[in-house]
């Protein structure tokens, strides 16, 4: 059984740089390069880890954690073969890809809770609306909203300590979105970190922090954080993120899907393409190992048959896709 991951930033490679050396050393060793979202790197971590236990080490995978955005730079330069992204392909992202004649396919792998976390002794939120969220990160938010009491005439006045993802995260641009209704539209005066690893430390040792990431982060870490039930909109009750709420699409608007895409031309390498077969036969039991939530088997039977036909390009028309529930992106699928 796969123990749960711990997520330390490239432990993964380390560790099997340093089993597996000799194979590099002496050139037998045929490497996959993946890099992009942090979101999902915890699932990618973990089918990649078992990938190269099953292939005995003649195989080498290497995880980068650059961001979504920052991960799509690379792919689209050619550097990796494949890019993790918590969000779909952007337009200028799509042209640059185009620009460089690099080819994809586009693959769901899991379903994400985004998630609004809190300090455990912080006493007084017992959930937030969007419209509150939205005061908090708006642009307009900026050195002016800076006490709690500011937000909710209920809340102490004590000052706001917030933590999110960097400009190069896929889960900024899907938090911005979704809650201030423009992809990039938020106050600047955060900590921000593409290693959501940096954002748990900081809210876990500062009882005014609030602070958004992927759900996997928050599970691994509830000994220390309190998740935030999320209204959606006036008069609907408070929801939890948690696996039963993505699945029956109540968690609005902060549930979403996460992605691999892979270079059709490093598709045609045998270890790239034997790679994202493992993925997507074994992604379902891993995505659920380490807290995410698993997609129909009939989507990871699409993505292996994207793979076999060469299926090429994106579903979404290089825009996000807010407030989008498993049975919407099913649906999506099954256009194709």
């Amino acid at each position: 059984m796969l123990k749960l991951h711990k997520f330390k930033t490239l432990s993964l490679t380390a560790a099997l740089a340093a089993a597996f050396g000799s194979y590099a050393a002496s050139g037998y060793a045929q490497t996959v390069k993946i890099d992009g979202s942090s979101t999902v790197y915890p699932v990618t971590e973990a089918v990649a880890e078992e990938f190269q236990k099953a292939k005995q080490g003649k195989i080498r995978v290497t995880v980068g954690i650059s961001g979504t955005g920052g991960g799509f730079k690379k792919f689209c330069r050619g550097e990796t073969d494949i890019s993790d992204a918590s969000r779909p392909i952007l337009k200028k992202e799509m042209d640059l890809c185009k620009e460089n004649g690099i080819q994809y396919m586009e693959m769901p792998v899991a379903f994400d809770a985004l998630t609004v976390v809190i300090n455990p002794k912080n006493t007084w939120i017992k959930s937030m609306t969007v419209a509150e969220l939205k005061k908090i990160w708006e642009p307009a938010a900026q050195g002016k909203i800076t006490s709690w009491k500011q937000v909710n005439a209920s809340w102490p006045d004590a000052p706001l300590k917030l933590f999110g993802a960097g400009a190069d995260s896929g889960t900024f641009d899907y938090f911005t979105e979704a809650i201030t209704g423009k992809s990039k539209s938020s106050r600047g005066d955060f900590t921000a970190s593409e290693d959501d690893n940096v954002l748990v430390q900081g809210v876990s040792r500062d009882v005014n922090a609030l602070g958004f990431f992927g759900f996997a982060y928050y599970v691994e870490n509830r000994d220390k954080l309190k998740a935030v039930p999320i209204v959606e909109k006036a008069g609907k009750p408070a929801v939890s993120p948690d696996m039963k709420t993505v699945l029956d699409g109540s968690y609005q608007p902060l549930a979403r899907p996460i992605f691999i895409y892979v270079n059709a031309k490093s598709a045609q390498k045998p270890e790239v393409r034997e790679f994202v077969e493992y993925y997507n036969k074994h992604g379902a039991k891993l995505s659920r190992e380490v807290k995410y939530v698993p997609l129909p088997d009939k989507a990871y039977t699409h993505n292996l048959e994207t793979l076999a036909n060469k299926t090429l390009g994106t579903k979404f028309g290089g825009q996000n896709k807010v407030g989008l529930t498993i049975e919407d992106l099913m649906k999506m699928e099954a256009k194709l």
